[in-house]
């Protein structure tokens, strides 16, 4: 796992034979990327927290700013990307402000690779 996730990531119980996990959930959003910056929005800091309960995933998120004009199409995306995993009926996208997104919330080596 990749430790900048561990703080992100709620402590779920192991998932029953067939269910998605919180894991799963991160690999999917990955596939996500900010089309201005051409990165997912993992290894951007943009996901806050992904929990699972029974076959529904719960995403916390913000964006690089609240008036992002990708913000619609990035959430979207996030959405119909964890729809894509088996065993997942609900997904629940919630937008946040707090704490605010700053460039410290980028993965260390992206950051480096973008000059930060």
């Amino acid at each position: 796992m990749d430790p900048a996730m561990d703080e992100v990531m709620t402590e779920t119980p192991a998932p029953a034979a067939g269910a998605v996990s919180a894991d799963q959930a991160k690999l999917a959003l990955r596939r996500v990327k900010d089309p201005e910056l051409n990165l997912n929005i993992v290894d951007l800091g943009l996901v806050y927290d992904i929990s699972v309960e029974g076959s529904t995933v719960r995403v916390d998120m913000s964006l690089t700013s609240p008036g992002c004009p990708s913000g619609p199409e990035i959430m979207g995306e996030a959405e119909q990307q964890i729809r894509t995993l088996p065993g997942v009926t609900d997904v629940q996208m919630n937008l946040v402000w707090s704490p605010p997104w700053t460039p410290e919330r980028i993965e260390p080596r992206v950051r480096a690779y973008m000059g930060f």
